[in-house]
């Protein structure tokens, strides 16, 4: 009976079909119909759940022992939840400046924590060198095919709700696994042609600096306050993404990504992480209305989809010393 139990949660999906909704303030501000993909209530708080859950089972159903996974945040809560479900024990190695509430929040989901360094990729490298023990399996944060297609069900989603495809698509790139994710996902539904426009933030930029390199380049340092968008490189599978899909990447500073988060707050009662507000701040501080007038987006647009990737990292108190942090 046990083993009937073991097999349907490693084929039960760990996340669900978030919502799909409308947003007044936005489309007021867009001059069109801006819809949101609220993935901030995905049961692990963020849209990687998605991703890393389809990784997880894969890796259960193989007999994996103890899963490791190296994060800003969000991967290690999606890791720590669906180790959880699966029974199977999970360190998640994090930065030494990872928040509180984050590492309470995975306790409570029963994984070991180890803080690590000064930014994730340091937490990375430790994070390898404990799944180089028997029947340990790492699990990648963004960087991984089996990831990617875990992603691409929110393009699913999205073709099944709306039928017709959007006018352009916008989300925050971080490693890069959501950007390969909704790539794959759009290849899949025969949407290839939507414009997917790629926001970062200053001082966490890896792929915007390796578009304009033509390769994969390196941060010296993460100085973003988005730590959540905290890998010094991005992901090839992402970089990969530019040749044959229509992918504008876009910088905004920290204070514009925060500014959005406390827009964003006012206008939908949400709270979400700076990561995430640098993907709204496409809409708040004009982005998206640029790139129409610059003749990069048609400027008869209906409608734009805006992935709200996640709010884990974030409290009201967080948010109030951001604030006062960038003046």
């Amino acid at each position: 009976m046990a083993s009937v139990m073991e097999d349907s949660l490693k084929s039960q999906k760990f996340h669900i079909v978030t919502p799909l909704l409308e947003s007044w303030a936005l489309s007021q501000l867009a001059n069109m119909t801006v819809l949101l993909k609220y993935e901030n209530v995905q049961p692990a708080g963020s849209f990687k759940i998605r991703g890393i859950g389809h990784f997880c089972q894969e890796v259960a159903k193989k007999g994996c022992k103890h899963l490791v996974c190296s994060s800003g945040g969000n991967a290690g809560i999606a890791a720590a939840y669906s180790a959880r479900k699966l029974g199977i024990p999970a360190t998640i190695v994090l930065p030494e400046s990872t928040s509180v509430q984050v590492v309470k929040r995975l306790q409570g989901e029963g994984a070991q924590v180890q803080l690590t360094g000064k930014v994730w990729d340091d937490a990375n490298v430790r994070a390898q060198e404990l799944a180089k023990r028997d029947g340990w399996v790492n699990v990648p944060p963004f960087d991984h095919p089996l990831i990617w297609e875990g992603h691409a069900s929110l393009i699913r989603e999205l073709k099944a709700e709306l039928g017709a495809p959007p006018g352009a698509l916008v989300l925050a790139v971080g490693g890069g696994g959501l950007l390969a994710g909704v790539a794959a996902g759009l290849a899949e539904v025969g949407w290839q042609h939507v414009p997917v426009i790629a926001m970062e933030t200053r001082g966490a930029h890896c792929f915007n600096a390796a578009i304009e390199a033509g390769w994969l380049v390196t941060l010296p340092d993460i100085t973003s306050v988005a730590k959540c968008l905290g890998a010094k490189t991005v992901a090839k599978g992402a970089l990969a993404c530019t040749k044959e899909f229509t992918i504008l990447s876009e910088v905004v500073e920290d204070v514009e990504a925060v500014d959005a988060v406390q827009r964003f707050l006012d206008d939908e009662r949400m709270l979400v992480e700076p990561a995430c507000g640098a993907a709204l701040a496409a809409i708040y501080s004009g982005v998206l209305g640029r790139l129409q007038s610059e003749g990069r987006l048609s400027p008869s647009l209906a409608s734009v989809v805006v992935i709200v990737c996640g709010g884990n990292s974030i409290d009201s108190q967080g948010l109030q010393a951001l604030k006062a942090q960038l003046g």
